[in-house]
């Protein structure tokens, strides 16, 4: 009997000119080009101080990530928040593509993990920015 455990495989890393929407369990090395928090609301100062449900600190930034091949946004929730700082080298394990008003954002939801990298030797590909590319829903009927 083999001693590997099952659903363990050997995590496969994608580039940013791969993504498509619709898609998940994306695993990937990113630089973080910029970052600004959209949402910020509850914590420190605002919210119910007897602990209810008001006093859970809610942050969201939209980040623009990317590799050699191409940029995207990614959409960071809470604590991914604090790792999505410009010029910073995350890895994204599990992330899933996003769609939002017709364009592709990257998002790690529980499912998935965002950590801190060792810097990586890449440039990111400012000019191909996925995130700018406007999908339209087709509906194919099949005959």
């Amino acid at each position: 009997m083999a001693d590997s455990k099952p659903g363990q495989r050997k995590a496969v890393f994608t580039k940013v000119e791969q993504l498509r929407p619709g898609t998940t369990g994306h695993n990937l090395t990113l630089k973080v080009v910029d970052s600004k928090i959209v949402v910020q609301r509850g914590g420190v100062g605002g919210g119910r101080s007897d602990g209810g449900a008001q006093s859970r600190q809610m942050r969201i930034a939209e980040c623009l990530v990317g590799d050699e091949t191409g940029m995207i946004v990614f959409t960071a929730r809470n604590e991914q928040v604090d790792l999505m700082k410009a010029g910073a080298t995350v890895t994204v394990r599990n992330a899933k593509i996003d769609m939002f008003k017709g364009s592709m954002r990257l998002a790690v939801d529980k499912w998935g993990r965002v950590e801190a990298a060792e810097p990586a030797d890449f440039t990111v590909k400012e000019d191909n920015n996925l995130s700018l590319v406007e999908f339209e829903l087709v509906t194919v009927v099949e005959e």
